[in-house]
């Protein structure tokens, strides 16, 4: 990258997690739509007060006058024997903070079309690859295309029972859709994509036409999105 763009535009931090956001604050406040990466997930902890703190407060305390079109890249999940260092799946503490965004891809083409819909974003947005999903091939246009922040996609129609997933558990759902249509189960799958903002009115309207709902994440169970989700379909649905 250094070679292609010159050492200006790809910059080769120190392993220090709160340098590297604090460098990517400092360029988005000046006019920059800089990418940091942060090696895993777990480091998000490190540098959590600039992210929580300084990021996504930024504009808040200015008024919002002020833009922080930074885009942070990071990778998540388990399965790959990492330990419980660089295993951990932390989007239910980030979608805690009022000013982010987190985006959590599942395939090759909505990894293409989110990452450059987040760069574009004028806010601090997180965007988590599961680490598990890296060896994945795919159709990718060449062009540049976005896919939009905060909108699910309906991967598969059904009529039965409506599953809602992100990231690699899309593809566990999937494979269980193809079980259990084999049984006379039709299921309606859905991929969040973005988890923050969470596109509410999608998995309400599957919910209500479905009527039974399963949540599917690879995060801890309790406070994870999968308790949220489901408070959305109770407040949204019921009554």
């Amino acid at each position: 990258l250094q070679d292609a763009h010159g050492a200006m535009r790809a910059v080769d931090t120190p392993i220090s997690e709160q340098a590297i956001i604090g460098l990517g604050i400092g360029a988005a406040v000046t006019g920059l739509r800089p990418v940091v990466d942060l090696m895993f997930m777990d480091f998000a902890l490190v540098s959590m007060d600039q992210i929580a703190n300084q990021a996504a407060k930024l504009k808040y305390m200015f008024g919002g006058k002020a833009k922080l079109p930074m885009t942070i890249t990071t990778a998540g999940g388990a399965g790959l024997s990492a330990a419980a260092q660089h295993s951990q799946s932390l989007e239910a503490m980030l979608c805690h903070v009022p000013g982010l965004k987190v985006v959590m891809p599942s395939t090759p083409h909505d990894i293409k079309g989110l990452l450059v819909a987040s760069v574009r974003d004028d806010n601090p947005t997180i965007f988590v690859q599961n680490k598990r999903l890296f060896g994945m091939s795919g159709p990718v246009p060449e062009e540049l295309y976005e896919i939009p922040l905060g909108q699910a996609n309906i991967v598969r129609e059904g009529a039965d029972v409506t599953v809602v997933a992100y990231s690699r558990m899309l593809h566990e759902s999937m494979a269980a859709a193809e079980r259990l249509a084999g049984e006379g189960i039709d299921c309606e799958v859905i991929d969040l994509r973005t988890v923050l903002p969470l596109d509410t009115e999608t998995v309400a309207a599957s919910a209500r036409k479905t009527n039974r709902v399963v949540i599917v994440h690879e995060a801890v169970r309790f406070a994870g999105l999968g308790a949220e989700i489901a408070a959305e379909i109770q407040e949204s649905c019921f009554d």
